[in-house]
Parts: C-alpha cells; sequence; structure tokens
C-alpha cells in the first residue's frame, strides 16, 4: 500500500461491520473484501461470510497459497492491537441470521433471513450457548443491531485458545518445511492411475462380452477410486494450481463421474470451516433421512442451502429408524449427489463469474456432464432391456457407495456443539474430526480420507503425505492437551449407528409425549 494502515479498535471493526463492509482479520491486519470479490471468491461468499470479524489467520493459511497470501496485501485496510490473547472475536452476522443482499433500487441491503434459536448445551463442568437458525416468524428490522455482533458465553479461556493457535501456525511451518506439501506424482500417483485404468479396462471388456455384473462391478469400483482423486484437485492438492487441478476434477468428477467439482468445492469448504454446526455445515445437513443430533428436530434453518430443514412427517418416519435404514440410504446416496450437482450448476447459471476461473470452468463443467451421459446413457441402452439397463445401474451406483460410509464415519459421531468464535481453528477440527485406523497395505480403500483430523487441519496436503504428517498432528494434540479421536472402521460405524439411535429413540420419546398429550386433551373435552 506504501503508507501505514490505521489502527482500529475493536468497536471501529463492529461500527464498520454493520455498515455493510466484510472485514476479516489476518494476524494484525484488517482485510476489507468488496462485494465485487465475495461474489468471486473461488472458495464461495460464505467462506468468507462466516469469518467477519473474526481472526481467519489459521484458516487462510490453511487454504491458501503463500502467493495468494502475498496478493491479500491489496485488501488491508487497517490494523487492530491483537494482545496476547489474541483478537477478541466478533461474531458474524449470519451467525445470526443476517446477510447482504441487493434491494428493490439494486443497492445492497440488510437482510435477516431467518432467527437466533439460543441453546444451552453442557460442556464438560460449564456449560456454552450455542446459536442455531431457524425460519423467520415475523417481520424483522430493517438492520441489525451492535448486539448481534457480540458472540455468547463460553467456557473457553481466550489465552489457552491463543496457544492453539500460536502453535499451530508453528506445526504449520514444521509441516511445510518437511516438504510435506510436495506432491509424489510417481510413487502416490503412479500406482492410483494404474488401478483407475485396470477397473476401467476390466469393465469395458467385461461389458462387451456380456459379463455385465463384473462389469457393472468394475465401474463402480472405478467411480469410488476416482472420488479420492476429485477430492483432492478440489483441495489444490495435486499440482497446487488452481487452473490446472480445476481443469483435471472437470474431467475426473463431470466426465467421468457426472458429478459437478464446482458444487463439491462450493460445498466441501464451508464444512471445512464450520465442521458439524447444525445450521451451517452442509455435510450433516441431511433432513429427511439423517439427524446426527437432536436439535434438528427443530426444523433448523441451513445458511448453506437457504431453506428449512422441515422436520415434517416424512422427516420423523425416516429419522425414527435411521438406524436401521443407515446403509440402505448410503447405498443410493449417489443419487442424491447428482440432484446436489446439477441443482448448484442451475443455481449459479447467472450468477457473477468467480475469480481465477471467468465463466469457462461452468461451461465446462454442462459439457462434461452431457458428455457423461451420452457415454453411461449409451452404456445403458446397448443392454438391450430396461431390465437390464436398471439393474446396471443400481450395481454400478451401490459398488461405489462404501465412500458414503467412510465419509460419515469421520464425523457423524463426533461434537455438533459451538464453542463460538473464539475456539481455535485446531481445537475445533479436533473436536469435530476422527480418524480411522487402519493399515497402509490397505490405505488405497479410504483414499486418504481415513487420516481426516490431519486433512481437516491442511485440507492441501497431498494425500499420500497425511500419514506423516498426522505423526506431526498427534505430537501437537498431546502437546496441547486436545484430543486426537481415531477408531477401527467397524468400530466407528458402530458408533455412528449408536448416535443414529440414540436420536431415533428421542424421536419416539417426542412422538409418545405428543400423543398422551392428544390423549389428555380429547379426555377432558
Amino acid at each position: 500500500m506504501g503508507l501505514t494502515a490505521p489502527l482500529w479498535t475493536r468497536e471501529q471493526v463492529a461500527e464498520r461491520i454493520l455498515g455493510g463492509e466484510t472485514l476479516v482479520i489476518l494476524r494484525d491486519k484488517v482485510l476489507r473484501i468488496p462485494p465485487s470479490w465475495l461474489a468471486a471468491h473461488p472458495g464461495g461468499s460464505l467462506a468468507i461470510l462466516h469469518f467477519v470479524g473474526r481472526d481467519a489467520t489459521d484458516e487462510v493459511d490453511a487454504f491458501h497459497s503463500e502467493e495468494t497470501l502475498r496478493r491479500m496485501k491489496g485488501f488491508v485496510v487497517a490494523s487492530v492491537d491483537v494482545g496476547e490473547e489474541g483478537w477478541k472475536p466478533l461474531l458474524p452476522p449470519i451467525a445470526n441470521g443476517w446477510v447482504r443482499r441487493l434491494g428493490k433500487d439494486g443497492k445492497p441491503e440488510w437482510y435477516h433471513e431467518a432467527d437466533p434459536l439460543h441453546i444451552v448445551e453442557p460442556h464438560s463442568d460449564t456449560s456454552t450457548s450455542q446459536i442455531l437458525l431457524v425460519k423467520r416468524e415475523a417481520a424483522a428490522p430493517s438492520a441489525p443491531s451492535p448486539s448481534i455482533l457480540e458472540p455468547p458465553t463460553t467456557p473457553l479461556c481466550p489465552k489457552v485458545q491463543a496457544q492453539h493457535s500460536a502453535a499451530y501456525k508453528t506445526l504449520h511451518k514444521r509441516i511445510v518445511d518437511a516438504g510435506l506439501y510436495q506432491t509424489r506424482y510417481i510413487t502416490g500417483y503412479g500406482p492410483e492411475i494404474a488401478r483407475y485404468i485396470l477397473l476401467a479396462v476390466v469393465s469395458a471388456i467385461a461389458y462387451s462380452r456380456g459379463w455385465l455384473i463384473l462389469s457393472a462391478i468394475c465401474l463402480g469400483l472405478f467411480w469410488h477410486q476416482l472420488t479420492f482423486f476429485a477430492h483432492d484437485l478440489g483441495h489444490n492438492g495435486v499440482t497446487h494450481k488452481w487452473h490446472v487441478d480445476r481443469l483435471l476434477g472437470i474431467f475426473i468428477a463431470d466426465f467421468l463421474g457426472g458429478l459437478s467439482i464446482g458444487w463439491w468445492v462450493d460445498n466441501h469448504n464451508v464444512h471445512h470451516l464450520v465442521t458439524n454446526h447444525p445450521s451451517h455445515d452442509p455435510d450433516i445437513q441431511h433432513i429427511p433421512f439423517f439427524a446426527i443430533t437432536p436439535v434438528f428436530l427443530n426444523s433448523l434453518w441451513s445458511s448453506y442451502y437457504k431453506r428449512v430443514m422441515e422436520f415434517d412427517a416424512f422427516s420423523k418416519l425416516f429419522i425414527s429408524l435411521q438406524h436401521k435404514l443407515f446403509y440402505v440410504v448410503l447405498s443410493l446416496a449417489r443419487f442424491n449427489l447428482y440432484a446436489l450437482s446439477y441443482g448448484f450448476l442451475a443455481k449459479t447459471t447467472f450468477q457473477p463469474r468467480r475469480a481465477l476461473g471467468g465463466r469457462w470452468w461452468w461451461w465446462a463443467e454442462v459439457t462434461s456432464l452431457g458428455l457423461f451421459w451420452t457415454w453411461f446413457g449409451t452404456l445403458l441402452v446397448n443392454l438391450g432391456s430396461w431390465r437390464q439397463a436398471v439393474l446396471y445401474l443400481l450395481v454400478s451406483h451401490v459398488v461405489a457407495s462404501p465412500v458414503h460410509v467412510q465419509i460419515v464415519l469421520s464425523h457423524f459421531s463426533r461434537s455438533t456443539a459451538d464453542l463460538g468464535p473464539a475456539e481455535s481453528f485446531a481445537a475445533r477440527q479436533l473436536r469435530t474430526t476422527v480418524d480411522v485406523i487402519c493399515s497402509p497395505a490397505i490405505e488405497f480403500i479410504h483414499g486418504g480420507l481415513h487420516l481426516q483430523v490431519t486433512h481437516h487441519l491442511f485440507p492441501r496436503l497431498p494425500r499420500h503425505n497425511l500419514r506423516e504428517a498426522s505423526k506431526l498432528v498427534k505430537e501437537f494434540a498431546r502437546e496441547q492437551d486436545l484430543e486426537y479421536a481415531e477408531f477401527g472402521f467397524m468400530e466407528g460405524n458402530e458408533d455412528v449407528r449408536n448416535v443414529l439411535k440414540q436420536v431415533a429413540d428421542q424421536v419416539k420419546i417426542v412422538g409418545m409425549v405428543a400423543d398422551a398429550e392428544v390423549r389428555e386433551a380429547m379426555r377432558a373435552q
């Protein structure tokens, strides 16, 4: 900038946020994100909105390259006094249901999209007040008041959280110095690509000879393995170059798999930043099929999907049986991913172009998805009968479903409490995420997602380096007195199903209470 940035107080930052500015703290600097960049941010606008008024240093470092960090200096407008206990965070307006949108005159204005629901939950020997969002019932004021920027009470000690943050920065430097951001193309992805090719070739040969079940199984395994590669590309964890990884991601996810890499990145970034938050993390918002905490029975508002997750009669039926239907629902989950992918692309048809990619990525995705359904649709049509086509479709999709089980194991049994913006990035990720223990010989089956804790702390890290990095992360957790959770695959499945059963039992209890109240009212008449 060439000039010394002015020093702003916390009150001045809050005042400017209420005035409509998008301000984020990075180290001891204030970044002002212009509306044009907010709409064009490659990681989506919500990735920024969840950190308005907060120190996002650790999250920014985890998700961005050194080159991008240097570019961010152009957004600096002021500095702040961080102090030994770190920046005292403000609560992002979106946490209370406030967002900015264009008004009738075409100018940005505040809009209250949902009402806050305050729930006090026990945490250790203290309690924390958690803010969830529900449907807006009444007319809201035209603008938020200063009080909505003040976080609820928390049992966390600011000094301890600042200590976690400082230790995480040291850990990140150790990861960089150890060369763990360097992709192992030959020894890492070489065997992976050979496996992809082998599965595709066997599927094609089996199809040509009429061995349809074998062909469908190999195609499902092909998709299962490609999911992990697409995941790495979405995180820019392969070549670390946005355009290259995105192009490869479109080829792998859209053309070969029929799913939108753009949707996945938009969805997954939010999941990484507000992990396991019932109102904000789309990866645990599965009403009407799953609810991993009783708070979902309140018909919560999703800040990602921009709709109420209605706990209606259909949801009540499914959730009361969710522990029994767990594997059945997940076996068909790929069909839901199609719906989410195409819904995202339809929604973003006329949105402003994303930075770095312009609009080419959207057209490339739509074209690639059209080509996917051309080749896959041809496979189905050439089977000769609709029964064989349906069988081939179901077998290939069910075989690809273990990846969905793998994904939910990492979070469904972990805490869904929100301890507020004061919680450090590292503490939140360790509290809400768990590893799956497995032998190095078979970890290709899990695709690196079994080391989810380390992945959540360092999302851009090439997955073939996660095992080495996890040793450093475990050492960090011990030093900071933080839990590093891990369990075996079978144990993890049991834990998740137990969580689902506990919520299902809550639904039944609520139903019995409601029935008793109805009977009592009828007797009173």
